[in-house]
């Protein structure tokens, strides 16, 4: 695969799979972003990260504005993406079983 800038990406059909996420961690220090990517299920109290992904102070930001682009054309074909704003920065994760947060 070849991206816009003309570099060349593998990318393994293992990596292509792709792990799925419902939990998001980020820390920062003064010289890298660390994004934790966890799964959490029901009736289980303890998520378990998936992937470990550190980047530098810029590279944070190119993923923010890329991600920012991407969720933009997205909601420009199906619709605003809505989000519980009374619930801010925590997400409610009731799986049926009792009301836990993530």
């Amino acid at each position: 695969m070849e991206d816009q800038t003309g570099i060349n990406i593998e990318l393994t059909e293992e990596v292509a799979q792709g792990i799925y996420s419902n939990l998001a961690i980020i820390a920062h220090s003064s010289s890298e972003f660390v994004l934790d990517f966890a799964r959490i299920m029901p009736g289980i109290p303890k998520a378990k990260v998936k992937s470990r992904i550190i980047l530098t102070p810029e590279h944070a930001k190119r993923l923010l504005l890329a991600l920012q682009d991407n969720v933009s054309k997205y909601e420009s074909i199906h619709g605003t993406i809505k989000i519980d704003e009374k619930q801010g920065r925590v997400m409610p994760m009731n799986f049926g079983g009792s009301n836990r947060q993530a």
